[in-house]
């Protein structure tokens, strides 16, 4: 007879709302996770009296009032206001482009000022059928945008020329004719005061976890310990890779403690040149609109993606798409796992859609 009704894979925000849940019900649940903590790429972890997001800068934003009451369970959301900024060889600009980034750029005062000098600039280099992502963008938003906003940054984000990646990974660019900075446009948006982690740890209040616990390095003590697995791991390597590797770019991070109380006046600024390494520098305290003496900063830099390495961001073109596709027809006819997340659904998901998913799955398992 198996020990527990539930094995979870991941301590992250997926799996963690589905232990939650399921714990509810009265199901016996372990959760497990290869690293020495929980809460998966939402830690946040206290380094000067700062709440430091070890993965990356992660805000809350949602439209979805029963995801925005749902998170707010488990702790008290400030009235933060994503505003990034973009860092130009010393010039800066505001993000997404709105009219405070064209009147930076031109001198333009009104809307219908910015939508002509746009359309000037997309005709004057307008290219039909376009076949790579840099004449794409530069149809979107002509080529005063794209040489100082979006090629540098997304040439280090993708380790490729904008010359060689696809149109298509360039659909749309947000440009907005409001003197409006805020990044998001949904209902409800802010940061946990104290940090991301203490809401995982609620979830987790009362269930059995396991850290340092790799899945696949103790599989044969853990696969009949459960009546189903919820894997929120790769779903390539749970199949042993039977069709093939699924593809991603990875993340470094370097932090470090500043002997200033603000080194950069915002949370997050983006640098757009491409000479400049890294994407973005993260400080911290901004978030909850820290009073501290110091300030920790992390620079983010996109990097190439192995086995060894954290898997972040899918690659969703048609190849990795097709072969997650056979992975999923797999996944699909077992009766004994369910994969979550942005590893087990092979899918690029914000907070508030890794909540809706985990909360699908649960109503689909219970109800």
């Amino acid at each position: 007879m198996c020990k527990y009704d539930y094995l979870i894979v991941g301590a992250g925000l997926f799996g963690s709302i589905f232990a939650y849940e399921a714990n509810k019900k009265g199901k016996r649940c372990l959760v497990i996770d290869k690293r020495n903590h929980i809460g998966g790429n939402i830690y946040t972890e206290k380094i000067e009296d700062i709440n430091v997001h070890k993965y990356g800068a992660h805000i809350f934003h949602t439209s979805n009032k029963e995801v925005w009451e749902y998170i707010n369970q488990f702790a008290e959301f400030n009235r933060y206001t994503n505003s990034p900024i973009a860092n130009y060889k010393g010039e800066i600009y505001n993000l997404p482009f709105n009219m405070n980034t064209f009147n930076k750029l031109w001198d333009v005062i009104t809307p219908d000022e910015a939508k002509a000098k746009i359309e000037e600039e997309k005709e004057c280099c307008r290219v039909d059928n376009p076949k790579n992502l840099e004449e794409q963008a530069i149809n979107l938003v002509g080529k005063t945008i794209y040489e100082k906003l979006v090629k540098g940054y997304t040439e280090k984000q993708w380790g490729q020329k904008a010359t060689e990646l696809p149109s298509f990974i360039i659909k749309r660019l947000p440009v907005r004719f409001t003197y409006d900075n805020n990044y998001f446009n949904d209902k409800y948006q802010g940061i946990p005061i104290g940090g991301y982690t203490q809401i995982v740890e609620k979830m987790l209040d009362g269930i059995e976890v396991r850290l340092n616990c790799d899945y696949f390095e103790n599989k044969e003590e853990l696969e009949n310990i459960a009546q189903k697995i919820i894997f929120t791991g790769p779903i390539d390597k749970f199949y042993n890779y039977k069709f093939g590797e699924l593809e991603y770019r990875s993340l470094k991070f370097e932090s470090e403690i500043l002997d200033t109380d603000n080194f950069q006046g915002n949370a997050v600024v983006n640098y757009t040149e491409y000479e400049v390494p890294y994407t973005r520098i993260i400080e911290h305290k901004h978030f909850e609109y820290g009073t501290q003496l110091k300030t920790v900063i992390t620079k983010e830099y996109p990097d190439s993606w192995n086995q060894e390495k954290e898997a972040y961001y899918p690659i969703n073109n048609d190849k990795n798409n097709e072969l997650y596709n056979k992975y999923k027809e797999l996944s699909e006819k077992s009766t004994n796992v369910i994969f979550g997340g942005r590893l087990g659904q092979y899918k690029y998901f914000d907070m508030h859609k890794v909540i809706e998913e985990a909360l699908n799955t649960v109503k689909k398992e219970f109800e």
